[in-house]
């Protein structure tokens, strides 16, 4: 099915007056639960590079500080990604003793985001507003995406012929980890982690404890 078909069908039935009723269509809740940081994916699995395009189709839909949208993309599909690329980033901050990726685990395909202007606050939110909703995309078209912000820039820069420095990547793939979020109250250890089974755990504070 072409990407983007139900909401082009659901457009065009609208324009005729009839009404529109969508089945099966997950809620924002179900997104948000399942877009989780993996950090290993299944190489076996080809991102095409139109799945990447449709990732990045995103942005013409997104709001942006002073409307300035300054972002800019390079899209690397698994010819030029890999464990070359990989390299370059640095994943599981909180879990140095894996080394991830394990190798046979690498992300194979990757969104590198650049800006037109220096970083700054609103540069900054416009990144973060573009890197979650690419996300969410990626799991509604049944991928997962990883934001990594910890990687050599310059490297990056000079390998792709950049003409712009690049201020995130979002890897992107068929995610094989099992994660969990576990509520806890303020206070409590943040740290992700891994218990005995590989099982990955991300606390997060309760909602009711959030509010102030």
């Amino acid at each position: 099915m072409a990407d983007n078909y139900l909401e082009r069908r659901e457009d065009a039935l609208r324009s005729g007056g009839r009404t529109v009723l969508r089945r099966n269509t997950p809620s924002l809740d179900t997104l948000l639960r399942k877009n989780r940081s993996h950090r290993a994916f299944d190489t076996s699995y080809t991102v095409a590079m139109r799945q990447l395009e449709a990732i990045v189709s995103v942005n013409d839909k997104l709001p942006s500080g002073r409307n300035a949208q300054t972002l800019r993309f390079r899209l690397l599909d698994a010819p030029g990604g890999g464990e070359d690329f990989c390299r370059s980033l640095h994943l599981g901050g909180y879990l140095p003793e894996l080394h991830l990726p394990v190798p046979g685990t690498e992300p194979k395909a990757f969104i590198i985001v650049c800006s037109t202007e220096a970083e700054s606050p609103i540069v900054n939110i416009d990144l973060g507003i573009s890197l979650q909703s690419m996300a969410l995309k990626a799991v509604e078209i049944g991928l997962n995406a990883l934001i990594v912000k910890a990687f050599n820039r310059q490297e990056i820069k000079e390998a792709l012929g950049l003409p712009l420095d690049p201020l995130a990547v979002l890897a992107i793939g068929k995610g094989t980890e099992r994660i969990v979020l576990d509520e806890v109250h303020t206070g409590s250890d943040l740290r992700y982690y891994r218990d005995a089974d590989g099982t990955h755990h991300v606390p997060k504070i309760a909602v009711s404890e959030l509010l102030i």
